[in-house]
Protein backbone atom coordinates (compact mmCIF):
# COMPACT_ATOMS: atom_id res chain seq x y z
CA UNK A 1 0.00 0.00 0.00
CA UNK A 2 1.21 3.58 -0.75
CA UNK A 3 0.48 5.25 2.34
CA UNK A 4 -0.69 9.20 1.86
CA UNK A 5 -2.48 9.37 5.18
CA UNK A 6 0.18 12.04 6.71
CA UNK A 7 3.75 12.67 6.76
CA UNK A 8 3.50 11.28 10.65
CA UNK A 9 3.59 7.48 8.82
CA UNK A 10 6.97 7.19 8.31
CA UNK A 11 9.72 4.79 9.66
CA UNK A 12 12.87 4.90 11.14
CA UNK A 13 15.26 4.47 7.98
CA UNK A 14 18.02 1.73 8.37
CA UNK A 15 20.72 4.77 9.33
CA UNK A 16 18.15 6.29 11.77
CA UNK A 17 17.53 2.95 13.88
CA UNK A 18 21.88 2.31 13.50
CA UNK A 19 21.75 5.81 15.07
CA UNK A 20 19.26 5.28 17.98
CA UNK A 21 20.68 2.35 18.85
CA UNK A 22 24.50 4.07 19.72
CA UNK A 23 22.44 6.58 21.71
CA UNK A 24 24.28 7.54 25.21
CA UNK A 25 20.91 7.67 27.46
CA UNK A 26 20.28 8.63 31.17
CA UNK A 27 16.99 9.19 33.17
CA UNK A 28 15.58 12.59 31.43
CA UNK A 29 13.43 13.53 34.28
CA UNK A 30 16.37 14.29 36.28
CA UNK A 31 17.41 16.22 33.36
CA UNK A 32 20.53 13.40 32.71
CA UNK A 33 20.13 12.22 29.39
CA UNK A 34 22.80 13.37 27.47
CA UNK A 35 21.41 12.63 23.85
CA UNK A 36 18.10 14.46 25.23
CA UNK A 37 20.11 17.42 26.55
CA UNK A 38 22.28 17.37 23.18
CA UNK A 39 18.91 17.22 20.68
CA UNK A 40 17.72 20.34 23.42
CA UNK A 41 20.56 22.25 22.73
CA UNK A 42 21.18 21.84 19.04
CA UNK A 43 17.58 22.77 17.89
CA UNK A 44 17.27 25.92 20.63
CA UNK A 45 20.84 27.31 19.12
CA UNK A 46 19.36 26.70 15.73
CA UNK A 47 16.43 29.31 16.21
CA UNK A 48 18.96 31.41 18.42
CA UNK A 49 16.96 30.75 21.49
CA UNK A 50 18.66 30.51 24.83
CA UNK A 51 16.49 26.51 25.67
CA UNK A 52 14.32 23.97 24.24
CA UNK A 53 12.33 21.13 25.68
CA UNK A 54 12.03 17.68 24.31
CA UNK A 55 7.88 16.25 24.49
CA UNK A 56 6.82 13.55 23.37
CA UNK A 57 4.27 15.36 20.97
CA UNK A 58 3.30 18.43 19.14
CA UNK A 59 0.21 19.09 20.85
CA UNK A 60 1.38 18.96 24.27
CA UNK A 61 4.33 21.51 23.01
CA UNK A 62 1.64 23.50 22.22
CA UNK A 63 -0.64 22.99 24.71
CA UNK A 64 2.35 23.86 27.22
CA UNK A 65 3.53 27.19 25.22
CA UNK A 66 -0.58 28.07 25.78
CA UNK A 67 -0.07 27.36 29.09
CA UNK A 68 3.19 29.35 29.71
CA UNK A 69 1.91 32.41 27.79
CA UNK A 70 -1.25 32.75 29.18
CA UNK A 71 -3.51 33.38 32.39
CA UNK A 72 -6.93 31.97 33.03
CA UNK A 73 -9.73 34.19 31.09
CA UNK A 74 -7.57 35.42 28.93
CA UNK A 75 -7.85 34.36 25.36
CA UNK A 76 -5.97 33.13 22.63
CA UNK A 77 -6.14 34.71 18.82
CA UNK A 78 -5.94 32.33 15.73
CA UNK A 79 -6.98 30.91 12.58
CA UNK A 80 -10.28 28.84 12.39
CA UNK A 81 -7.88 26.68 10.70
CA UNK A 82 -5.36 26.09 12.90
CA UNK A 83 -3.95 23.16 14.14
CA UNK A 84 -4.72 24.44 18.45
CA UNK A 85 -8.29 24.81 17.27
CA UNK A 86 -9.05 21.83 15.24
CA UNK A 87 -7.32 19.06 16.49
CA UNK A 88 -5.89 19.26 19.85
CA UNK A 89 -9.65 18.46 21.71
CA UNK A 90 -10.37 21.97 23.22
CA UNK A 91 -7.31 21.49 25.17
CA UNK A 92 -6.82 25.24 25.40
CA UNK A 93 -9.89 25.34 27.43
CA UNK A 94 -8.96 22.39 29.61
CA UNK A 95 -5.71 22.79 30.62
CA UNK A 96 -5.64 26.59 30.22
CA UNK A 97 -8.63 27.88 31.05
CA UNK A 98 -8.75 30.34 28.13
CA UNK A 99 -11.23 31.37 25.59
CA UNK A 100 -9.91 31.85 21.76
CA UNK A 101 -10.77 33.96 19.20
CA UNK A 102 -11.04 32.82 15.55
CA UNK A 103 -9.79 34.67 12.30
CA UNK A 104 -11.08 33.91 9.15
CA UNK A 105 -7.53 34.01 7.03
CA UNK A 106 -6.58 32.55 3.43
CA UNK A 107 -5.55 29.04 3.48
CA UNK A 108 -5.00 28.97 7.18
CA UNK A 109 -3.03 32.59 7.45
CA UNK A 110 -3.32 35.44 9.07
CA UNK A 111 -2.75 39.59 8.52
CA UNK A 112 -1.66 41.66 10.95
CA UNK A 113 -4.79 43.99 10.29
CA UNK A 114 -6.62 40.91 11.15
CA UNK A 115 -5.36 40.41 14.44
CA UNK A 116 -5.74 44.39 15.23
CA UNK A 117 -9.31 43.54 14.49
CA UNK A 118 -9.48 40.74 16.95
CA UNK A 119 -8.03 42.53 19.86
CA UNK A 120 -10.36 42.85 22.50
CA UNK A 121 -10.85 46.53 24.72
CA UNK A 122 -10.77 44.91 28.06
CA UNK A 123 -14.44 45.04 29.46
CA UNK A 124 -14.73 43.25 32.34
CA UNK A 125 -17.26 40.90 30.93
CA UNK A 126 -14.20 39.68 28.31
CA UNK A 127 -11.42 37.82 28.30
CA UNK A 128 -8.01 39.31 27.61
CA UNK A 129 -6.85 39.06 24.36
CA UNK A 130 -3.03 37.85 25.57
CA UNK A 131 -1.69 35.11 23.08
CA UNK A 132 -1.78 35.31 19.03
CA UNK A 133 -0.72 31.96 17.70
CA UNK A 134 0.43 31.29 14.10
CA UNK A 135 0.77 28.09 12.04
CA UNK A 136 3.83 26.98 9.71
CA UNK A 137 3.30 24.82 7.51
CA UNK A 138 -0.95 25.37 7.61
CA UNK A 139 -2.08 21.53 7.53
CA UNK A 140 -6.04 22.74 6.95
CA UNK A 141 -4.65 25.60 4.53
CA UNK A 142 -3.49 22.79 2.03
CA UNK A 143 0.27 22.77 3.47
CA UNK A 144 0.53 26.75 3.02
CA UNK A 145 3.43 28.58 4.46
CA UNK A 146 4.63 32.66 5.38
CA UNK A 147 7.33 34.34 4.96
CA UNK A 148 9.45 36.37 7.72
CA UNK A 149 8.41 39.44 5.53
CA UNK A 150 4.51 38.34 6.14
CA UNK A 151 4.99 37.79 10.01
CA UNK A 152 6.92 40.41 10.74
CA UNK A 153 4.28 43.26 11.05
CA UNK A 154 2.21 40.46 13.39
CA UNK A 155 5.13 40.19 15.75
CA UNK A 156 5.46 43.84 15.53
CA UNK A 157 2.11 44.37 16.30
CA UNK A 158 2.53 41.88 19.27
CA UNK A 159 4.78 43.78 20.71
CA UNK A 160 3.58 47.14 20.43
CA UNK A 161 0.41 45.31 22.59
CA UNK A 162 1.78 43.48 24.42
CA UNK A 163 0.69 40.68 23.31
CA UNK A 164 2.79 36.89 23.08
CA UNK A 165 3.42 35.17 20.35
CA UNK A 166 3.90 31.22 19.67
CA UNK A 167 4.67 29.31 16.56
CA UNK A 168 3.27 26.36 15.96
CA UNK A 169 5.95 25.25 13.92
CA UNK A 170 4.93 21.44 13.19
CA UNK A 171 6.04 21.34 9.93
CA UNK A 172 8.30 24.47 9.45
CA UNK A 173 11.14 22.89 8.12
CA UNK A 174 9.49 22.75 4.89
CA UNK A 175 8.16 26.30 4.69
CA UNK A 176 11.77 26.91 5.49
CA UNK A 177 13.17 24.67 2.38
CA UNK A 178 10.79 26.87 0.29
CA UNK A 179 11.40 29.88 1.55
CA UNK A 180 15.30 29.90 1.99
CA UNK A 181 15.00 31.78 5.25
CA UNK A 182 16.95 31.66 8.48
CA UNK A 183 15.54 29.77 11.83
CA UNK A 184 17.44 31.68 13.75
CA UNK A 185 15.08 34.53 11.85
CA UNK A 186 12.15 33.38 12.78
CA UNK A 187 13.13 31.79 16.40
CA UNK A 188 13.82 35.85 17.53
CA UNK A 189 10.48 37.11 16.22
CA UNK A 190 8.15 34.14 19.18
CA UNK A 191 7.87 34.28 22.02
CA UNK A 192 7.53 30.19 21.69
CA UNK A 193 8.74 28.07 18.97
CA UNK A 194 6.97 24.40 18.87
CA UNK A 195 9.30 22.28 16.24
CA UNK A 196 7.86 18.98 15.52
CA UNK A 197 10.20 15.83 14.31
CA UNK A 198 7.98 12.60 13.36
CA UNK A 199 6.64 14.43 10.02
CA UNK A 200 8.40 15.25 7.28
CA UNK A 201 11.64 14.74 9.05
CA UNK A 202 11.13 10.80 9.61
CA UNK A 203 11.49 10.71 13.61
CA UNK A 204 9.52 8.25 15.01
CA UNK A 205 8.46 10.27 18.22
CA UNK A 206 9.16 13.64 19.69
CA UNK A 207 8.39 17.30 19.04
CA UNK A 208 10.24 20.68 21.17
CA UNK A 209 9.34 23.55 22.44
CA UNK A 210 12.11 26.38 22.45
CA UNK A 211 12.12 29.86 24.11
CA UNK A 212 13.99 31.56 26.90
CA UNK A 213 15.58 30.38 29.66
CA UNK A 214 12.96 31.18 32.20
CA UNK A 215 10.06 29.98 30.18
CA UNK A 216 11.52 26.26 29.57
CA UNK A 217 11.92 26.00 33.16
CA UNK A 218 7.93 26.60 33.72
CA UNK A 219 7.44 24.32 30.62
CA UNK A 220 9.52 21.57 32.21
CA UNK A 221 7.09 21.53 35.26
CA UNK A 222 4.16 21.45 32.65
CA UNK A 223 5.45 19.03 31.06
CA UNK A 224 6.26 16.58 34.05
CA UNK A 225 2.05 17.32 35.12
CA UNK A 226 0.79 16.39 31.68
CA UNK A 227 2.74 12.66 32.07
CA UNK A 228 5.58 14.03 29.34
CA UNK A 229 8.40 13.41 31.67
CA UNK A 230 10.22 10.53 30.29
CA UNK A 231 13.34 8.12 31.45
CA UNK A 232 15.91 7.06 28.97
CA UNK A 233 14.84 9.16 26.17
CA UNK A 234 17.78 9.64 24.61
CA UNK A 235 17.06 6.80 21.72
CA UNK A 236 14.20 8.88 20.30
CA UNK A 237 16.02 12.21 20.89
CA UNK A 238 18.77 10.01 18.67
CA UNK A 239 16.42 9.76 15.86
CA UNK A 240 15.48 13.23 16.44
CA UNK A 241 18.97 14.05 15.78
CA UNK A 242 19.86 12.28 12.55
CA UNK A 243 16.43 13.27 11.27
CA UNK A 244 18.03 16.65 11.57
CA UNK A 245 20.99 16.15 10.75
CA UNK A 246 20.10 14.11 6.94
CA UNK A 247 16.48 14.44 6.50
CA UNK A 248 15.45 18.28 6.12
CA UNK A 249 17.13 18.61 2.85
CA UNK A 250 15.30 16.05 1.36
CA UNK A 251 11.88 17.10 2.10
CA UNK A 252 12.40 19.61 -1.21
CA UNK A 253 11.62 15.78 -2.82
CA UNK A 254 8.60 15.36 -0.63
CA UNK A 255 7.02 18.99 -2.59
CA UNK A 256 8.08 17.53 -5.93
CA UNK A 257 6.14 14.79 -5.30
CA UNK A 258 2.99 16.42 -4.17
CA UNK A 259 3.28 18.90 -6.97
CA UNK A 260 3.42 16.30 -9.49
CA UNK A 261 -0.26 14.74 -8.17
CA UNK A 262 -1.79 18.26 -8.01
CA UNK A 263 -1.09 18.17 -11.71
CA UNK A 264 -2.70 15.14 -12.40
CA UNK A 265 -6.48 16.35 -9.76
CA UNK A 266 -6.48 18.98 -11.75
CA UNK A 267 -7.15 17.39 -14.98
CA UNK A 268 -9.72 15.12 -13.46
CA UNK A 269 -13.57 15.47 -14.15
CA UNK A 270 -14.21 14.13 -10.29
CA UNK A 271 -12.07 16.90 -8.79
CA UNK A 272 -14.12 20.33 -8.36
CA UNK A 273 -11.33 21.98 -6.67
CA UNK A 274 -7.73 21.60 -5.59
CA UNK A 275 -6.09 24.15 -2.87
CA UNK A 276 -2.78 25.42 -3.72
CA UNK A 277 -0.26 23.20 -3.33
CA UNK A 278 3.29 24.79 -1.80
CA UNK A 279 4.96 21.55 0.35
CA UNK A 280 3.85 17.96 0.61
CA UNK A 281 -0.16 18.72 1.17
CA UNK A 282 -2.69 18.18 -0.96
CA UNK A 283 -5.92 19.30 -0.33
CA UNK A 284 -8.61 18.88 -2.61
CA UNK A 285 -12.97 18.66 -3.36
CA UNK A 286 -14.98 15.87 -4.86
CA UNK A 287 -17.88 16.85 -7.43
CA UNK A 288 -21.15 16.93 -5.28
CA UNK A 289 -21.78 13.42 -6.52
CA UNK A 290 -19.20 11.85 -5.76
CA UNK A 291 -18.77 10.99 -1.64
CA UNK A 292 -15.38 10.84 0.13
CA UNK A 293 -15.28 7.82 2.02
CA UNK A 294 -16.43 6.01 -1.34
CA UNK A 295 -13.54 7.66 -2.79
CA UNK A 296 -11.45 6.44 -0.17
CA UNK A 297 -12.45 2.49 -0.60
CA UNK A 298 -11.86 2.85 -4.64
CA UNK A 299 -8.36 4.63 -3.64
CA UNK A 300 -8.04 2.03 -0.89
CA UNK A 301 -8.98 -1.04 -3.50
CA UNK A 302 -6.02 0.50 -5.80
CA UNK A 303 -3.58 0.16 -2.92
CA UNK A 304 -3.60 4.09 -2.38
CA UNK A 305 -4.41 4.95 1.63
CA UNK A 306 -5.90 8.09 2.14
CA UNK A 307 -7.78 10.13 4.68
CA UNK A 308 -11.52 12.45 4.17
CA UNK A 309 -10.33 15.40 5.45
CA UNK A 310 -14.19 17.30 5.83
CA UNK A 311 -16.53 18.85 3.88
CA UNK A 312 -16.24 16.13 1.16
CA UNK A 313 -12.32 16.99 1.02
CA UNK A 314 -9.39 14.61 0.07
CA UNK A 315 -6.34 14.81 1.69
CA UNK A 316 -2.53 13.31 0.29
CA UNK A 317 0.64 13.79 2.66
CA UNK A 318 3.36 13.25 0.78
CA UNK A 319 6.58 12.18 2.98
CA UNK A 320 10.59 10.08 2.65
CA UNK A 321 8.34 6.30 2.77
CA UNK A 322 6.66 7.98 -0.46
CA UNK A 323 9.13 7.45 -3.66
CA UNK A 324 9.27 8.38 -6.98
CA UNK A 325 7.95 5.10 -8.31
CA UNK A 326 5.10 5.05 -5.77
CA UNK A 327 4.24 8.91 -7.04
CA UNK A 328 4.04 7.49 -10.63
CA UNK A 329 1.73 4.95 -9.57
CA UNK A 330 -0.39 7.13 -7.80
CA UNK A 331 -0.39 9.84 -10.57
CA UNK A 332 -1.58 6.44 -12.87
CA UNK A 333 -4.16 5.35 -10.60
CA UNK A 334 -5.61 8.90 -10.78
CA UNK A 335 -5.82 8.74 -14.35
CA UNK A 336 -7.77 5.64 -14.31
CA UNK A 337 -9.98 6.07 -11.74
CA UNK A 338 -14.04 6.95 -12.36
CA UNK A 339 -15.52 6.78 -9.39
Amino acid sequence: MINLVSDTVTRPTPGMLAYMMQAEVGDDVFGEDPTVNRLQDKVAEMFGREAALFCPSGTMTNQIAIKVNTNPLDEVICDVDSHIYQSETGGYAFNSGVAISLIHGVNGKITADQVDSALKPGHDWQPISRLVVIENTSNKGGGSYYTIEEVRPIAELCKRQGLRLHLDGARIFNALTETGEDPVSWGRMFDTVSVCMSKGLGAPVGSLLIGDRETIRMARRLRKVLGGGMRQAGYLAAACIYALDHHRDRLKEDHKHAKQIADVLRTKPYVKYIKPVDTNVIIFGLQDDIRDHHFISTLKDNGILAIPFGGNTIRFVTHLDVSGDMVSQVCDTLNRLSP
